[in-house]
């Protein structure tokens, strides 16, 4: 896919920047679709530091329409049904600094769907400028951290190796557990 997206940016200079910040906006609003290999491909294309601020760009609009269409969508309708079952029901329910600081830690936290913590924030009680700023903030260094371990790995660097085996043995023993506890409950 990174590949193709490549292929296309370096063919359509001109309108690079607004395509990408397209499929990062169409991204978010699907809420369950990975950004990283659009953001290698910015990479790829622009270089770490134009790539990484164009990812950046893209991900926070994206955050901000996927908000804004989740609240006219959602809020009323799944938003009362999912008040006492959810997960983030915390989060259902933040207002104020409390939002703020909750959006601002599961931005920062890694492998925390960005989908669902946007869905939950607009259907809840946070305002749109909190979200606004308390996403925009957490995805400022969540998204350097992103774009440089893709750097280091698509340059195929020392630093971008160790972070594939580091990668690789932690999928290994994911699995791993996944395997052996499926295994004592078929008993």
């Amino acid at each position: 896919m990174t590949d193709h997206l490549v292929s296309l940016f370096s063919n359509s200079l001109p309108l690079t920047v607004f395509i990408s910040i397209l499929l990062n906006i169409l991204i978010a609003v699907f809420g369950f679709l990975p950004s990283s290999f659009l953001n290698a491909a910015n990479l790829i294309v622009f270089g770490f530091l134009y790539g990484t601020l164009l990812s950046l760009v893209g991900e926070i609009l994206g955050s901000l329409v996927a908000f804004f269409l989740y609240r006219k969508g959602f809020q009323t309708n799944i938003g009362k049904k999912l008040g006492n079952s959810s997960k983030f029901q915390s989060l259902l329910h933040a207002e104020g600094k409390e939002a703020f600081m909750l959006i601002l830690s599961l931005r920062l936290i890694p492998f925390v769907p960005s989908g669902l913590v946007t869905f939950f924030s607009a259907i809840g009680k946070v305002s749109f400028l909190t979200f606004a700023l308390s996403s925009s903030l957490g995805k400022i260094p969540a998204l350097f951290i992103e774009a440089y371990a893709i750097y280091q790995v698509t340059n195929v660097t020392v630093q971008g190796k160790i972070i594939l085996a580091l990668t690789g043995c932690l999928l290994i023993a994911f699995i791993w557990k996944k395997y052996k506890k499926n295994k004592k409950s078929t008993y």
